[in-house]
């Protein structure tokens, strides 16, 4: 007797009494939050305009290195506070490869803060984000000695231009070239060293333990410094500093919030209309100039730091 699940009718109701399949399940779609992510850049950018603003008028009355000092203490708290939230909390973030370069890395980044504060004293809020603005074509044309990138000859031009930008800024040949003007450019070589040494510890770190150093070390070397100026602030001059401290933590808060929504490159741009509103509340509260040849310049800087940008996010897609 032959077996009968040879034949095909034994397959065909073996087909049919098999479950059918089940269909693949469609991922939700992902919400593109670029959007939000811009907005909060440009509330970032606001709120950075106003920390300006509440640094200047401190500055003009007390060391910088104070004031940068009391606002550090301040920006710490926040970062143990923020820190403590996340997954393995104050024993995760402190947990670091590379301790050195983190340390490194949060004490530019608090120098460089000083200097911008004595600058916006000395040259006023407009020129110093004018010539600071240059701080992208920094960290392209140090890309290569720091990170060992490429940088081809397109992103060389670039800089090349955006350093002319630079000159226009200053006007050399008009007599107004001070010691003083150095200032925001030395700022911008250290925030863009402190920005290369960041890309360089994210190979290890995460960024929560990086924002953990960058908050503490910070802290610990404006201590060192400005300890030695301590001096009570008046009544009316420590609303200035609470306001200073809000915009600082909010600020940041903002921005780690955008960063988180979409690419770095996507928001870059529209950071610089921080350079608006800085115009803005420069011309508006402390009388200052907008001379031609600072618009001249700092649009030929932002130009090309923003192509800059491109090359850099073309070249790495």
């Amino acid at each position: 007797m032959s077996d009968d699940r040879s034949h095909p009718p034994y397959a065909a109701s073996a087909a049919v009494s098999a479950p059918p399949p089940i269909p693949p399940r469609t991922p939700p779609p992902v919400r593109d939050r670029t959007r939000l992510a811009i907005a909060l850049m440009c509330a970032v950018s606001l709120i950075f305009a106003f920390q300006d603003v509440f640094s200047r008028i401190l500055g003009g009355g007390y060391p910088p290195v104070l004031v940068v000092m009391i606002r550090y203490w301040v920006f710490a708290v926040f970062v143990i506070a923020l820190v403590a939230r996340q997954p393995g909390g104050l024993k995760r973030a402190i947990r670091t490869k590379r301790p050195l370069t983190q340390i490194a890395r949060g004490v530019i980044l608090a120098l460089e803060v000083t200097l911008m504060v004595e600058a916006f004293v000395q040259l006023g809020l407009i020129e110093t984000h004018a010539v600071f603005s240059v701080y992208p074509l920094l960290v392209a044309a140090l890309s290569g000695p720091v990170l060992g990138e490429s940088v081809g000859w397109r992103r060389w031009t670039a800089i090349v231009i955006g350093f002319t930008g630079i000159l226009v800024i200053l006007n050399p040949g008009g007599g107004v070239v001070s010691v003083a003007a150095l200032l925001p450019f030395a700022a911008a070589l250290m925030f863009a060293l402190y920005g290369l040494l960041t890309r360089h510890v994210s190979r290890d770190d995460p960024a929560m333990v990086s924002f953990f150093w960058t908050g503490i070390s910070g802290a610990v070397a404006m201590t060192l410094i400005g300890i030695w100026d301590w001096q009570w602030l008046a009544p009316v001059d420590w609303i200035w500093m609470a306001c200073l401290c809000a915009c600082g933590m909010s600020s940041h808060y903002l921005m780690i919030r955008s960063y988180e929504l979409a690419e770095a490159s996507a928001l870059q741009p529209f950071a610089y209309t921080q350079l608006v509103w800085v115009s803005f509340l420069g011309v508006w509260l402390f009388d200052e100039t907008l001379r031609s040849n600072v618009v001249i310049g700092a649009a030929i800087v932002v130009a090309a730091s923003l192509f800059t940008l491109w090359r850099q996010r073309k070249t790495s897609a």
